[in-house]
């Protein structure tokens, strides 16, 4: 019984004289109101402290089987966190405070004063009562900023998860919504986990990879025979995904003629092989996704609206990176930790001028771009940080650098010459001047990039007299 079950704070106490047990015992029943178990054995005890969530153990440091140190080297080993307080005799005060040093939370010397055991305790249970409020802390922080592989604390990421949730349990077709690059596969391979079918299997078919009839073959399979090549009966991601979930990214590339033959599929989760005249049956879920509006691709042609409105019995809209910039710290990080770790580089975060880069990128090609970005940062980053240079050269145009000399070669976009010399004011000018050049005299990019309010750039451009000539 601990604490879980108890309700009261949970202490183990552990030595081998059955009169130190019973003393202990009885101080620290008549002054708390705490769920109390003794051992004498230092075995004993790790197997409990295994087994159970204590909050706090008390352990002599000479005990029958292992001393009280092994107790601690082990249970610090196997990261029991309960707070442990070692009990010495007189002539081992320097093995105490070693323990100290591993880990131990305090120690008492024997003869144990009932005073000031209370005290240590009541502060041990205070930390451990700390750590366990911080480690939930920590649990809901964590549930906040992912889901499954999906990363992201904005609000528009907590709705997403919410409806990702909502969805998983029905067995409804889902399509997802997004820009290139925002996650789609992610988030149907989220839904698959958190689905009753999470033990089937989830294939992903890129639809505007393949050739129609190939396309065919490998979403319905194939006979012996049914064409040139079809040297022996072939299955179809269809029937390899029986009892699980099939994921049909761009599938407003498929050509219409295939896009009727999935829409009979989903109406009676059956078909027939290319070449084949018996018909198969399978219990399958379909997710699919576009980067295509849905009134576009129907406009266009591109989606027969039938197939259209038997997809999207729920639509899932994925945000543009752009959309939820409070997210690229948080994404940025956990590529950069990732990368770092693959090439063995120690590389502890950004410089805050490449953060700000980051922060300001449009990412066209969103998280995907953003991953990419980062990735070639740390294999090129020499430093602890990385450096705006570390970034692709298309981030960097914005940039404005300044420096005594003019840099070397031809491409000189993105930088600012300012001679030693030159004042703040005619210093400002010319930044303020080449950045909106920079930005096509787009005056609210320009403000951005500057880290300036819009009305603070037009008061500073209305006392430039060559502005505008």
């Amino acid at each position: 019984m601990t604490r879980a079950a108890t309700g009261r704070p949970s202490l183990l106490i552990v030595d081998d004289d059955e009169s130190v047990l019973i003393a202990l015992e009885t101080i620290l029943a008549e002054h708390g109101d705490f769920y109390i178990k003794s051992v004498e054995k230092g075995e004993t005890a790790l197997a409990l402290l295994a087994q159970n969530r204590w909050d706090v153990a008390l352990v002599d440091l000479k005990l029958q089987d292992i001393d009280g140190l092994e107790v601690l080297k082990r249970a610090r080993a196997r990261e029991i966190n309960t707070e442990i307080i070692m009990i010495t005799g007189h002539g081992s005060i320097d093995t105490a405070k070693n323990a100290i040093r591993l880990g131990a939370y305090d120690y008492l010397q024997k003869p144990v004063d009932s005073e000031e055991i209370l005290q240590v305790v009541h502060r041990a249970l205070e930390k451990h009562r700390l750590l366990l409020e911080n480690r939930s802390l920590q649990e809901q922080i964590n549930t906040l900023t992912r889901y499954q592989d999906l990363i992201g604390k904005s609000p528009v990421m907590q709705e997403l998860y919410r409806t990702i949730e909502a969805v998983s349990g029905s067995a409804a077709s889902v399509l997802i919504l997004g820009e290139s690059g925002t996650g789609k596969e992610l988030v149907a391979h989220a839904i698959h986990k958190h689905s009753p079918r999470s033990e089937g299997a989830f294939i992903a078919v890129n639809c505007a990879a393949l050739p129609v009839n190939i396309l065919e073959s490998e979403l319905f399979g194939h006979e012996k025979g049914a064409f040139t090549g079809a040297i022996r009966e072939k299955q179809g991601f269809f029937e390899q995904a029986d009892g699980g979930t099939i994921f049909l990214d761009e599938v407003t590339e498929m050509p219409f003629e295939l896009q009727a033959k999935l829409l009979r599929v989903l109406e009676t989760r059956r078909f027939r092989r290319v070449g084949g005249q018996r018909e198969l049956q399978v219990d399958v879920r379909i997710l699919a996704a576009t980067n295509r509006t849905p009134q576009q691709a129907l406009i266009e042609k591109k989606l027969r609206e039938d197939l259209y409105y038997r997809l999207a019995v729920v639509e899932v809209d994925l945000p543009a990176l752009r959309d939820r910039a409070e997210d690229i710290p948080l994404l940025a990080m956990e590529f950069l930790k990732r990368f770092a770790a693959a090439t063995g580089k120690m590389i502890e975060g950004f410089a805050p001028e490449t953060m700000e880069i980051l922060l300001n990128h449009d990412w066209p090609g969103n998280v995907r771009e953003l991953r990419n970005a980062i990735e070639r940062a740390v294999i090129l980053n020499k430093n602890a940080l990385i450096q705006v240079s570390d970034l692709p050269p298309r981030m960097r145009q914005g940039h404005v650098a300044v420096a005594e000399q003019q840099p070397q070669g031809n491409d000189n976009r993105g930088y600012l010459t300012i001679r030693v010399g030159t004042t703040v004011a005619e210093a400002e000018r010319m930044l303020i001047l080449r950045t909106l050049e920079m930005c096509n005299n787009n005056k609210t990019h320009a403000a951005r990039v500057l880290g300036i309010s819009l009305k603070t750039l037009h008061n500073k451009l209305a006392r430039y007299s060559d502005y505008g000539k």
